[in-house]
């Protein structure tokens, strides 16, 4: 069970290279992104990107990363919903199954609230090791969209 003293903390030159070091369990390899991959995506797009790092105490056990008021589809000009939600969640390997992924998602459904946005948008690779039983007992559902090659989830937030 984690800690009181969970909390998302940013990436900084302090803790970068103890971030690129998280690593998902080998079955799940290829179904997310390593951190230093995401990082740079971050660096590149950083008006939308939202990198933090999930700590219990003074140990890192994650790093998550939310998107915030993206075009889903740019390409679509019948489509302009902007979306919100989580683009990466790595859990390390020792710590999974130990609520640290359900605190970073709620923690990131939290900071779309605040920004006055009461839907969460996530996007997983379908498969046998995948996060597809994870993001439903969370209370996304599937919208039969497609995003590349992975399957599209949201979250009703409520009312901000």
């Amino acid at each position: 069970m984690p800690s009181p003293s969970l909390r998302l903390e940013k990436v900084t030159a302090d803790n970068v290279e103890a971030a690129c070091g998280l690593s998902v369990r080998p079955d799940q390899d290829g179904l997310v992104k390593p951190v230093a991959w995401s990082l740079a995506q971050a660096y590149a797009t950083p008006d939308i990107a939202w990198p933090r790092l999930v700590f219990d105490g003074e140990r890192l056990v994650g790093f998550v990363m939310a998107f915030f008021d993206v075009r889903f589809y740019p390409d679509d000009p019948n489509d302009n919903r902007l979306r919100s939600g989580l683009w990466r969640l790595n859990i390390d390997a020792g710590h999974q199954g130990q609520g640290y992924g359900r605190f970073a998602v709620e923690a990131v459904c939290e900071e779309i609230r605040r920004r006055g946005q009461t839907r969460a948008t996530v996007s997983w690779v379908p498969g046998e090791h995948g996060p597809e039983r994870f993001y439903s007992k969370l209370g996304f559902r599937l919208t039969g969209e497609m995003s590349g090659d992975q399957v599209v989830g949201e979250l009703e937030l409520g009312d901000v």
